[in-house]
């Protein structure tokens, strides 16, 4: 005892006394077991599983591998506090489903089960990757074939020729999370290189690359080929609340557009659409997100479709668990235990951590071998929880230490009163009442209930005296009393009377009531049944004080919410009496109801409603208001009739702009004001009128190519998002028409490129506006024409002349191809490109022109003839030169100087410096030097 301290024999004492009150309980759990993914490349040389909970007296713990006991006294584990420390985890003995058992004198519990696995990623086989050869313009897949691994979490990326230059993705190049493999919709040149994949195990920190594949493109005429998809989604089993990701990627030329949609249904709000569209992401799903999905790959060469359904399931989930029970012994016991979950969850139980019973838990006339700890079990295919609960049975003799009787009992004259009994007793006690020395019984003025309370009616002054309740049961008796004292009652002697005002004027009501003298007085106000609260409302409300009997209320500044059935209620500590009367508010109507929309035509909707309450005016008129979805704003609506009276109940609201989503409300209006708007109608769109791009044509352009050109809506009739249009075209004569999709709304041309596209070919064009909601009507198909070669001949005997220091002149030979529409002639520095020439352009009725501003020693001139004047590719020149003039301030030295250049002839005059001169594109070339 000497080498004991102080605090520690208190502290055994307050545990004994604790667990002899009965204070102590079965473990609870604070801290399980979770999953552990253990990587077998790992230097820790450790692995540990948690478990804590507290109890009084202290818990003991054990663990199960397997449902089998771990023997703890192997040097392989070892214990801290409840925690599971394995050394030198091994994969063949080591692996599987842990249990941690906590135990004291109330119970034993299990945690939930804890997998133990082990996480590898193995390297790539060491042989050499064959090299992957196809045609430019032709999609490839390169695939990844990843290694054996644990768990199934890998991400994946592609190396470029070395390490770390991955590359980059784009609409034209995709890598699967689903298998790794790499995906190109067309090949080009550029994609020349060797490719490596790359794949990571986030649970294990590790990552390992392939050896390289080259990729070789082939050279070829780039072929076009409808969208193919390669990359297809299964059908998915997703959990509630779980993210979800689903993959699509086309092959294809040129790259596909790829789309989503929910069949029949619009897409999840929590839909987002990533990666230049080939993966969808669904956050936080639910059960309406279910359903069936699908991806479409177009180009104007055809389309692809893939559909598969997502099925979203849910782990077991709480509706109603056990909790902590205290039982009589004797007494019967049902314990719901509920829980949701898809598939639906199965019940099992366990007591004390062995298997008791399977669905409901009923049990009859408890003993104390019930009591324990019992543990609620939930589980379908996705999960399992567990509910936690100590059932206790508990026998004692009556007693009224903790809930006697009260001393002095009041009760009012005429009135009614319960006399409670309430002693603590297991099992329940038989009771009996009496007053002084005689037995009560029930009769027509007093009861005993079943719970021991005595109630008494009609109270006399004889009915005050001595009251005592006796308890029994086969654990002993006890009793306890106290004294009947009557009082005066409380009566209302002024009651409130009805009140009709107008919005924004007072209204006071009256109450005054007698009671007893020996008790405080309080009046209590309620509207509707709901007690009013002078703090909050201090600006409508306020209560006469000063008179003790009088509880007058004043309503300032009364509203229409202030309307109703007002009750005074007189209080004391013993009996109360009440009174009510109405107040009337009369103003503005309230808001219409049922609105409803009848009919949509694609300018108009008629629309129907209910009556509101016209607050004891009558309505004068209704107004209807609408919104768009293009605006917050509430506007008046035209509609007809123009005047809707107070009698009506239906109206036409017309001038609206088709295929516009709207909202509709209504307000009424009488004598006293405009009331409320009604809630909204539900969104609706008017009908889809003959609305498509206007001036559709276009035509010309560079070789090989077709401009479509069209005039966009305006925004008003983008009617909704992801607007765009959609440009079908096809050479005259062809059944087939090509459909390509122009995104930006903003947009009114597109250019179509194709290299076996013949010169002024005639097609035929039709454009259309599209939504989120769908298509609308096709354009008037218009006629236009490819664009036309580069002519075939070019400008002859050019002539240059110097007419002063900073101009000169420059002359030709005009050409007789008729699809000649002008000529263009360049001119730059010799030290820059020919990006940074001037251009002068002239007609095909034009054969000279005079350059001026010349400040160059040394320039370069280029003579083009063109079939278009607007674009570069349509001008053919086989001319280049290249000049130093020797110009001079003054006009120049050996007179009028000219040069003439055919491509038959060189006849250089001397007067300026010929230093090189090319003939090109296909001509035969000539080199000039002198002077």
């Amino acid at each position: 005892e000497a080498g004991v301290s102080e605090g520690r024999p208190a502290l055994l004492l307050f545990i004994c006394t604790a667990l002899e009150g009965n204070k102590g309980y079965g473990p609870v759990f604070e801290e399980q077991p979770i999953d552990t993914i253990y990587p077998e490349e790992s230097s820790d040389g450790q692995v540990s599983m948690n478990c804590r909970a507290r109890a009084i007296p202290f818990p003991t713990y054990r663990w199960k591998l397997n449902n089998w006991d771990i023997d703890l006294t192997k040097e392989r584990y070892s214990m801290v506090g409840g925690r599971l420390v394995i050394n030198n985890p091994e994969k063949s003995r080591d692996a599987g489903k842990y249990v941690c058992v906590v135990s004291n004198i109330f119970g034993t519990v299990r945690s939930s089960e804890a997998t133990l696995s082990f996480g590898y990623l193995d390297p790539f086989p060491p042989e050499e990757r064959y090299e992957v050869k196809v045609r430019e313009g032709v999609g490839a897949v390169l695939l990844c074939e990843p290694p054996y691994h644990y768990p199934d979490d890998l991400s994946y990326r592609w190396l470029l020729n070395e390490f770390p230059v991955f590359i980059a993705l784009d609409k034209r190049r995709f890598v699967s999370q689903t298998n790794g493999n790499l995906y190109i919709a067309n090949v080009e040149a550029s994609d020349k290189g060797n490719y490596s994949c790359f794949v990571s195990s986030p649970s294990i920190t590790k990552s390992v690359f392939s050896k390289f594949i080259p990729l070789i493109p082939q050279s070829d005429r780039a072929k076009v080929y409808p969208a193919d998809i390669k990359v297809k989604f299964k059908d998915t089993y997703a959990l509630l609340g779980q993210n979800v990701t689903l993959e699509c990627f086309a092959l294809g030329n040129p790259v596909p557009e790829l789309r989503w949609s929910k069949y029949l249904e619009p897409m999840p709000a929590t839909a987002e659409i990533s990666m230049s569209g080939a993966v969808l992401k669904i956050f936080n799903i639910q059960y309406e997100d279910e359903g069936l999905y699908e991806c479409e790959a177009e180009n104007y060469k055809g389309k692809d479709k893939h559909q598969a359904r997502v099925y979203v399931q849910a782990s077991p989930e709480w509706v109603e668990h056990i909790n902590d029970t205290e039982k009589d012994i004797g007494s019967d016991l049902y314990w719901p235990c509920v829980a949701t979950g898809k598939p639906i969850p199965t019940i099992r139980w366990l007591k004390n951590g062995a298997s008791f019973r399977k669905g409901e838990l009923r049990m009859q006339s408890l003993s104390f071998d019930d009591a324990g700890m019992y543990q609620c079990i939930a589980e379908n295919t996705h999960g399992i929880i567990y509910a936690n609960a100590e059932l206790k049975i508990v026998a004692s003799p009556p007693t009224f230490e903790l809930n006697p009787m009260k001393k002095k009992i009041l009760a009012a004259k005429g009135g009614r009163v319960i006399i409670e009994c309430k002693p603590k007793a297991a099992p329940k006690p038989k009771f009996s009442w009496s007053k002084g020395t005689e037995l009560l019984v029930n009769g027509s003025r007093i009861r005993i209930w079943d719970d021991g309370s005595l109630e008494i009616i009609n109270i006399t002054k004889l009915d005050e005296g001595r009251y005592t309740c006796f308890a029994e049961n086969n654990r002993g008796k006890a009793n306890s009393t106290g004294v009947l004292e009557m009082t005066e009652a409380t009566r209302i002697t002024l009651a409130p009377l009805n009140v009709d005002v107008t919005v924004g004027e007072n209204a006071t009501m009256q109450c005054i009531a007698s009671h007893d003298p020996t008790l405080d007085l309080t009046f209590i106000w309620s509207l509707n049944g709901f007690v009013i609260d002078f703090e909050k409302e201090h600006e409508h409300y306020e209560r006469n004080v000063m008179i003790k009997s009088n509880g007058e209320l004043l309503i300032k500044n009364v509203q229409l919410r202030h309307a109703g059935r007002y009750t005074c209620t007189a209080q004391t500590i013993v009996d109360n009496s009440s009174a009510s009367a109405d107040l009337v508010v009369r103003g503005p109507p309230g808001p219409p109801g049922g609105i409803r929309v009848e009919e949509i035509r694609d300018t108009a909707v008629a629309l129907t409603w209910s009556r509101g309450t016209d607050n004891h005016s009558p309505i004068s008129k209704y107004t209807i208001q609408s919104k768009t979805f293009l605006s917050e704003e509430w506007k008046d609506a035209k509609t007809e009739p123009s005047d809707i009276e107070g009698n009506m109940e239906s109206a036409t609201v017309i001038d609206l702009i088709p295929w516009m989503e709207y909202e509709f409300r209504i307000i009424a209006t009488n004598t006293l004001g405009t009331g409320e708007p009604s809630m909204p109608s539900q969104r609706i769109r008017t009908e889809a009128p003959n609305v498509a791009p206007s001036d559709v044509g276009g035509g010309g352009g560079s070789n090989r190519e077709l401009t479509i050109t069209w005039m966009p809506l305006s925004r008003e009739y983008h009617y909704g998002n992801n607007f765009g249009y959609i440009v079908a075209f096809k050479p005259f004569g062809e059944k087939e028409w090509r459909r390509v999709t122009v995104t930006n709304p903003e947009i009114g041309r597109y250019v179509h490129k194709d290299e076996s596209m013949p010169p002024s070919t005639q097609y035929q064009v039709k454009v259309k506006a599209f939504n989120n909601k769908g298509d609308g009507p096709f354009s008037l198909t218009a006629v236009i024409y490819s664009a036309q070669d580069a002519p075939t001949e070019i400008p002859t005997d050019v002539s240059v002349k110097v007419l002063s220091s900073s101009e000169m002149s420059v002359s030709w030979h005009h050409v007789s191809d008729k699809s000649v529409e002008g000529y263009q002639i360049r001119y730059w520095a010799a030290h820059d490109k020919e990006a940074a020439a001037q251009r002068v352009q002239v007609s095909n009725q034009e054969y000279s022109t005079k350059l001026e501003n010349l400040n160059k020693w040394s320039i370069r001139l280029s003579i083009m003839s063109c079939t278009s004047l607007l674009h570069v590719a349509s001008c053919q020149s086989c001319f280049h030169m290249w000049l130093l003039i020797l110009i001079p301030n003054v006009l120049p030295l050996c007179g009028i100087g000219s040069l003439k250049i055919s491509t038959k002839a060189l006849l250089p005059l001397f007067c300026c410096h010929v230093q090189r001169g090319y003939l090109t594109k296909g001509c035969k070339e000539t080199k000039i030097l002198g002077s």
